[in-house]
């Protein structure tokens, strides 16, 4: 018995039966592999994501803040490590697969654009049939990485990229975890990022939500995580209380009101939709400006496409130097 077969053993013993296992539930892949001593199918994808360059990517992504003086705020790397951490919790605490969880709570953001939301608006505007983050994250680790073969992951982790966001939900409770775990993550350190800028004070947040779900960072996603796990061991889809969805929804709305429609933000998305655009007219224009690689995929799936590849892939700093270097004379 190999120590994949034992890993796989222990899971029939200890999980949920609602639970998604890796010897029965993780066979479809793109292409078949051979197993794997080691690790099961789900902890090889988490290995795959997290080797790959576009994961690394996301150090030098926007999360909330464009650009911020400080260390401590949060990117989209630290954003899906949060995330992990709080689907980690979740699905080890209902007894479900945590190696699923993790994969998909790794891979979920890898589509994402330069400049956060701000530009999958942009490229959402620009493209003809629009632009979702979450169908770019998929198309990145089915095609995209590893030079245009992606990184065959398991059906369940590709399903779970592409339904964290949307509304229609992932097919497994893990992909659920992780698409509720991303709404407790952002929202809560949103908050904290807008604190520590000076967009907000403690004194600005509504007092009726943080009555149900606590005063501080750390009590907010404390009650959030158990009040989905006290929810959702009674069976059905991983949820929230109402009362607890509740508040949470008027915490969104008051983060979109008070920080991501700020003056000074849709002043930024105003500088960032000039760059993308100008970007994208430009490549458009001249394709020879595209790297070896996109040229390629241009033949196969239009130039079009290939430039939304190129520019949803960049970091912020890159969409910064390749507009210089294409635009500003030396």
């Amino acid at each position: 018995m190999t120590i994949r077969d034992r890993l796989e053993a222990l899971e029939e013993c200890t999980l949920s039966e609602r639970a998604t296992f890796s010897a029965s539930d993780a066979a479809l892949r793109c292409a078949p592999i051979s197993d794997d001593d080691l690790r099961t199918p789900f902890q090889r994808d988490r290995d795959r994501i997290l080797h790959s360059k576009a994961f690394r990517r996301l150090k030098h992504k926007t999360q909330c803040f464009l650009a911020p003086e400080g260390d401590h705020y949060r990117t989209r790397l630290t954003h899906t490590l949060e995330v992990a951490q709080i689907a980690r919790t979740l699905a080890r605490s209902l007894r479900l697969n945590e190696d699923l969880a993790e994969a998909i709570a790794l891979g979920h953001d890898l589509g994402h654009t330069p400049f956060g939301h701000m530009g999958e608006r942009i490229l959402n505007r620009l493209l003809p049939d629009g632009f979702r983050h979450r169908e770019q994250s998929l198309r990145v680790v089915s095609l995209l990485e590893k030079g245009g073969i992606g990184l065959n992951l398991t059906e369940a982790v590709r399903d779970g990229i592409l339904h964290h966001s949307g509304d229609t939900p992932p097919g497994t409770l893990e992909g659920q975890c992780v698409a509720i775990s991303d709404r407790i993550a952002y929202i809560n350190h949103d908050i904290d990022d807008a604190i520590r800028a000076g967009v907000l004070l403690e004194s600005d947040l509504p007092r009726a939500p943080l009555s149900v779900l606590g005063e501080t960072h750390g009590e907010r996603i404390d009650r959030m995580i158990r009040d989905i796990v006290a929810r959702s061991e009674q069976g059905g889809w991983i949820r929230m209380s109402d009362e607890a969805w509740q508040a949470s929804q008027a915490l969104r709305a008051f983060l979109m009101e008070a920080v991501y429609m700020r003056a000074d933000v849709q002043a930024a998305e105003q500088k960032a939709d000039r760059l993308i655009t100008a970007l994208f007219q430009h490549i458009l224009a001249h394709p020879e400006t595209l790297p070896g690689d996109f040229r390629h995929r241009a033949e196969m799936d239009g130039l079009q496409r290939a430039t939304t590849d190129f520019l949803a892939g960049m970091t912020d700093r890159y969409a910064v130097s390749f507009f210089e270097s294409e635009f500003v004379p030396l």
